[in-house]
């Protein structure tokens, strides 16, 4: 790995002020990010990385590899937790395991935002039909997960309504917002883009350090709580994404020759959702335990990934 390439990314101001939360949250300040500010800044890099990547893929030439990339992310979302499934199920009993899988298959739009602007810091250009990779990945694996724990339970009288589930995760705010702007940034001429352009792309890493702000807050709460939950727990929400991220870090040099594109399946394959599937397995998995998976997702994988992950991919892709 470069060097450099990790003293840029932690040095990079909004990766600086998520530590800034954690930090908050150790020395117990009152330092909070009020959650409607929150909400809108999370919905607003949602609608700015989806108008962008509509913009980027009405540029580009619709060829076989952004076919081969969609399918190859859907196999991703599918495979991934179905092999993680097994694994968890040595210490996790069915609703645990797999909601935990879910979680682990599905990926992290914020961590795709900031992997965008790791991107841009290192001026390494990406595909827009990614962000459309990104949000086909949300759902399939929620569907595995809900499938495998159906499969698997004992009381077999507990049914689980598929269809509910899939409709949430389908019309989940961040999916449907995420793929509602890349249709309209792709539908959306250059002058038009152009006149919003202050709002989508000049604001766009301060919000970006607020955000992580807050999530540096949220994740050092978090972390709190999983300090008690074992060791199996911590070194799985670091070693698994660590290999799913370095695999198809190698693996994606067979349909796709672009760097950044190569880099951003690589996130994707190494993030974890602490949004849509925790919100899904609400009604799909009452009895998973929330204090389980979203301090796995969101105060292990999701720093893991942002720190020390995305340099890690990057070095090992511009190496192979």
């Amino acid at each position: 790995m470069d060097l450099h390439l990790l003293i840029d990314n932690l040095t990079n101001p909004a990766l600086l002020f998520f530590f800034l939360g954690i930090i908050a949250v150790q020395l117990k300040s009152d330092l909070e990010i009020p959650p409607n500010s929150a909400k809108f800044i999370s919905l607003y890099l949602m609608f700015s990385i989806g108008f962008k990547g509509g913009q980027e893929l009405s540029h580009s030439e619709l060829d076989m590899e952004i076919f081969w990339s969609l399918l190859f992310g859907v196999f991703l979302a599918l495979f991934v937790p179905i092999y993680t499934y097994f694994i968890l199920r040595r210490k996790f009993s069915v609703p645990n395991s797999g909601a935990i899988a879910a979680a682990y298959g599905s990926v992290s739009a914020v961590t795709f935002v900031t992997a965008v602007s790791f991107l841009e810091m290192e001026q390494i250009d990406f595909g827009g039909h990614m962000v459309a990779v990104m949000a086909l990945m949300e759902a399939p694996s929620i569907i595995i997960g809900v499938l495998l724990m159906a499969y698997f339970q004992k009381n077999k009288k507990e049914k689980i309504k598929l269809g509910s589930v899939l409709h949430h995760s389908l019309t989940n705010g961040s999916v449907l917002l995420i793929m509602g702007s890349l249709v309209i940034g792709f539908m959306a001429s250059d002058k038009q883009a152009m006149g919003i352009a202050p709002f989508t792309t000049d604001i766009f890493k301060g919000f970006l350090a607020v955000f992580l702000l807050d999530m540096g807050i949220t994740s050092g709460k978090k972390l709190n709580d999983f300090v008690k939950k074992g060791w199996f727990a911590l070194l799985f929400a670091i070693i698994v994404p660590l290999i799913n991220g370095c695999l198809v870090a190698v693996i994606s040099a067979s349909f796709t020759e672009s760097i950044g594109n190569r880099f951003l399946f690589a996130i994707l394959a190494a993030s974890a959702s602490y949004i849509a599937v925790p919100a899904a397995m609400r009604l799909a998995a009452p009895k998973a335990n929330p204090s389980l998976y979203l301090p796995m997702a969101l105060a292990i994988t999701f720093p893991f990934n942002i720190t020390l992950g995305m340099p890690i991919y990057l070095g090992i892709i511009q190496g192979f």
